[in-house]
């Protein structure tokens, strides 16, 4: 006896053909931060196709996580930038960036 299948014959497996500015990359909404209105997307880890650098935390983001991209208004959005999600929403409790030398201990 073979196996069952979960098809019916004849059926294709095919990716639907997404449009141009469609669903892919998450909707687009404005906020403002530091006086500044900000263009923030919601990317889901299946558009998340390359590697990135978060802003708020210097960490890697590698490809297939969620995360957000956020670029000002005013700027074109080739200056966008890939946030972590929870580095995006504690953007104000966070202070400014130390750099230290690397002999300094990292706590």
């Amino acid at each position: 006896m073979s196996p069952r299948r979960n098809r019916p014959p004849g059926h294709r497996t095919s990716h639907p053909v997404r449009a141009e500015g469609g669903d892919r990359y998450g909707l687009e909404r404005t906020e403002t931060w530091q006086g500044e209105e900000w263009v923030v997307r919601q990317i889901g880890g299946g558009a998340a196709a390359k590697h990135y650098r978060c802003p708020g935390c210097d960490q890697e983001i590698p490809p297939g996580v969620p995360h957000v991209v956020a670029w000002a208004r005013h700027l074109p959005v080739e200056d966008r930038r890939h946030w972590h999600r929870a580095c995006w929403n504690a953007k104000d409790r966070r202070t400014a960036r130390v750099q230290r030398s690397r002999n300094a201990p990292r706590y």
